[in-house]
């Protein structure tokens, strides 16, 4: 069968994601899981953004050794030198430029001609192919370029050195068929095209970025770009589970295989919706809570008869946990750790131990500790930053006859333990103030939101909290059973976020 590459664009585009946000340290850790996963290639960033993408994107080059680490430029000498000195220590480097196309880009955005965009795309490619013999371009909303124009183009940068040529629907424009019918307009029109590897980038803006990028491959594309959960720009991009296991579990119709170690998947959603603050919506396909259930009786009873009747994927095969085993506060290191263990997590001693202590804490809390609170607790421990606050301690009172008051104490940078109250339109909001009257810093909450984890009374409460600073947004999560401390926990992971970039600008200053 065809082997098709899987380019995993979750720390560029998917990063770019309204409200996402990532530190180096968070990105290099969805890196080690997304080489876990097996993808062929890594786009770790844009090192021309900003030093902080060009600390990340090195840090990934020398951590990650088996996937293609690949940095994006826009097609100018600065940027694309930047880009080099940013993965040359990968072990395979590649170096991915872009530039408009499409008229109406051209026009409106770049006002340049035709012939200079070409020309620019020729000698940008030509200056990557010195440092990397792996380069791609991309032909920015090659969707809506004139066909024989995007020919020329291809055709161009391909004899300047390009290996991979990326045809992206970069706003989402496109139509199954008419996206096919100009993958095969290339393999037809453009002579040197058996040079390269043709990949397509597809958006998700009318919900077709999967249907668009199964129908290119069909056509003749052997790279798809994609990232996990299908987040991005605007509406996201072609969802890496649901394009991988379409090809799997329909190798009879696309006859097409990828290296992806499926039953990797689960964890490597769970883990990316955590870190980029980015709840998993529950009738997603492949990774949603709801995947893998089934509520109607007749689909129950055809299931328990025989699975393939209403299941067309195995569970186990994407790494859904194949059994809810539960614990208790009866249960000993032992079992937790096997637990840990069946459901995918590897922990280094210290870790394991501080999840051990969270497990206890919370079995002291809740009867019965289901796998999504694992899960919950487990993904507490490694969205853990460098604290410059550590929440001590939080106390409440209100009710519909009492004011909202809140009481925060926490240790400070130096140890020292420093409380105050306030007073709220409601018991967060009164806690949120508590703390800034400590912590003192021009932060803004932008986004609350809070998620049960499981169900009954006693369920874990996930709470997220966006805050911003200087056009910077900062993501928090906490989890407890009560929504208070979930919320005194998440608006702390944000502040300490915050205040470890603050940190880093003041040492770059000096």
């Amino acid at each position: 069968m065809d082997k098709v590459v899987v380019f995993d664009t979750t720390l560029r585009d998917g990063e770019q994601a309204a409200g996402a946000s990532l530190n180096a340290r968070e990105k290099l850790d969805i890196a080690r899981q997304l080489e876990k996963l097996r993808v062929d290639v890594i786009e770790a960033g844009f090192p021309a953004s900003s030093p902080d993408e060009i600390e990340a994107v090195s840090l990934i080059a020398r951590e990650v050794r088996n996937p293609v680490i690949c940095a994006l430029s826009h097609a100018s000498a600065k940027a694309i030198d930047t880009a080099w000195e940013a993965i040359k220590e990968a072990a395979r480097p590649r170096i991915h430029v872009f530039l408009s196309a499409s008229d109406i880009h051209l026009s409106y955005q770049l006002h340049k001609s035709r012939e200079e965009i070409l020309n620019t795309s020729r000698e940008m490619v030509a200056r990557a192919k010195r440092y990397t013999d792996d380069v791609e371009f991309s032909p920015m909303d090659a969707s809506r370029t004139d066909p024989s124009y995007l020919y020329s183009i291809l055709e161009a940068v391909i004899d300047a050195g390009a290996s991979t040529v990326n045809i992206p629907d970069t706003v989402g424009y496109a139509a199954p068929a008419e996206f096919g019918s100009l993958i095969r307009g290339i393999l037809e029109n453009v002579p040197n095209i058996h040079k390269a590897v043709i990949s397509v980038h597809c958006h998700n803006d009318l919900g077709l970025a999967v249907a668009n990028s199964l129908e290119a491959l069909r056509a003749g594309a052997r790279q798809f770009e994609c990232a996990i959960n299908g987040i991005g720009e605007r509406a996201g991009n072609a969802s890496l589970e649901e394009v991988v296991m379409a090809l799997r579990t329909r190798q009879d119709f696309f006859g097409m295989v990828t290296d992806i170690d499926t039953t990797q998947i689960y964890k490597t959603s769970r883990l990316v919706s955590e870190m980029m603050g980015f709840p998993v919506q529950p009738n997603k396909a492949i990774v949603g809570a709801n995947a893998f259930r089934h509520q109607s009786g007749i689909h129950q009873d055809g299931v328990l008869k025989k699975a393939m009747t209403y299941e067309i994927i195995d569970p186990r095969l994407v790494g859904v946990p194949s059994s809810s085993l539960v614990l208790s506060k009866l249960s000993g290191k032992h079992a937790f750790r096997e637990r840990l263990a069946e459901l995918g997590y590897a922990l280094d001693d210290e870790v394991a131990d501080r999840a051990f202590r969270g497990f206890k804490e919370l079995a002291g809390k809740k009867k019965e500790i289901t796998d999504r609170d694992i899960e919950s607790l487990l993904a507490g421990e490694l969205r853990t930053v460098v604290e410059a606050y550590h929440l001590e301690h939080v106390e409440v009172s209100c009710g519909d006859h009492n004011l909202p008051t809140a009481t925060v104490k926490l240790t400070g940078p130096e140890g020292q333990s420093v409380a105050d109250a306030a007073l709220g339109t409601g018991p967060v909001d009164a806690v949120c103030k508590a703390i800034n009257r400590i912590v003192n810093q021009p932060v803004k909450l932008v986004e609350f939101t809070v998620n049960s984890v499981t169900e009954g009374i006693d369920a874990i409460g996930e709470v997220l909290i966006r805050i911003e600073s200087d056009g910077v947004t900062y993501t928090g999560r906490g989890a407890d059973t009560d929504i208070i401390v979930a919320s005194a926990k998440a608006y702390m992971n944000a502040l300490n976020r915050y205040f470890v970039r603050k940190t880093a600008k003041k040492k770059e200053a000096n």
